[in-house]
């Protein structure tokens, strides 16, 4: 199975980054809008707004955006957005799915970054072309057919990433409710590991199961929720990428928690 790097490192912390920026040793990639990005971003950074990417994410085209950013399979990515890192999720796992294995996300959003000062300008950086092999990771990905297959399974725990009332009107039979806020802290986008763990253990989010994550759409709640599982050591992870939306289009069977109690109300 494919990790992200030799210490399946997770996430860049801001001092890191600004010293690989310094040291042109990074391809760091802003996914926000290009208008946002425009008007000012991580210095050195390139652009890859999530909506293009999703324009059409095959292997082949992500290849060449890919190649178009500059990033061969050596190239350390760091990927960030001002969306509390679901978007910069759904874009790193894409490149993990490509095999590419150094890939991290930003601890902060680029609202934080600009907050305490640090650099950033308006400048779009002279890009040369690179050549990136595609060496894809089935592993981590779950078609709507595969998730059929095994979600009954003893060793298969299903997580459900959307807000907790989305989850209690409708959802995959099995599902467990883990709500995408609930896996941040204050100023990060991800809580600290041991917090995570016991996080994920409350919930029954443990051992060697293999754990699917999905959202409403497109994979960017589920994304973030895929590399909170990775923080916490869990590493056999797959993403349904199309989601809910999907499940529901394929007319393949949802479930209504019925009872709710006020925990199963709140966010917590």
């Amino acid at each position: 199975m494919c990790c992200l790097t030799e210490s399946n490192k997770i996430t860049t912390d801001v001092d890191s980054l600004r010293s690989e920026i310094r040291d042109k040793s990074v391809r760091v990639i802003d996914v926000r809008r290009e208008s946002d990005y425009k008007q000012d971003h991580i210095s050195s950074a390139v652009n890859l707004p999530l909506a293009h990417l999703l324009s059409d994410d095959s292997p082949e085209r992500v290849l060449t955006l890919v190649n178009s950013m500059g990033i061969d399979d050596e190239t350390p990515v760091v990927v960030y957005d001002d969306t509390f890192g679901a978007l910069a999720s759904r874009v790193a796992w894409t490149l993990e799915y490509l095999g590419h294995n150094d890939v991290t996300l930003l601890e902060t959003t680029y609202s934080h970054w600009k907050s305490l000062g640090l650099e950033n300008d308006s400048t779009v950086p002279e890009i040369q072309k690179k050549e990136h092999s595609m060496k894809l990771q089935p592993d981590i990905l779950a078609t709507s057919d595969y998730l059929e297959s095994v979600k009954t399974r003893d060793d298969v725990i299903l997580i459900d990433n959307r807000e907790r009332l989305n989850f209690l009107e409708q959802h995959i039979p099995g599902a467990i409710s883990l709500p995408y806020r609930t896996l941040a802290s204050n100023d990060k986008i991800l809580r600290p590991k041991e917090d995570m763990k016991r996080l994920l253990n409350n919930r029954g989010i443990t051992g060697d199961a293999e754990i699917i994550t999905y959202c409403g759409s497109v994979g960017t709640l589920s994304g973030l929720a895929y590399y909170a599982l990775k923080s916490a050591e869990l590493h056999n992870a797959k993403l349904y990428v199309r989601s809910f939306k999907e499940w529901k289009k394929l007319e393949k069977p949802t479930e209504k928690q019925e009872d709710a109690s006020y925990w199963d109300l709140s966010a917590e």
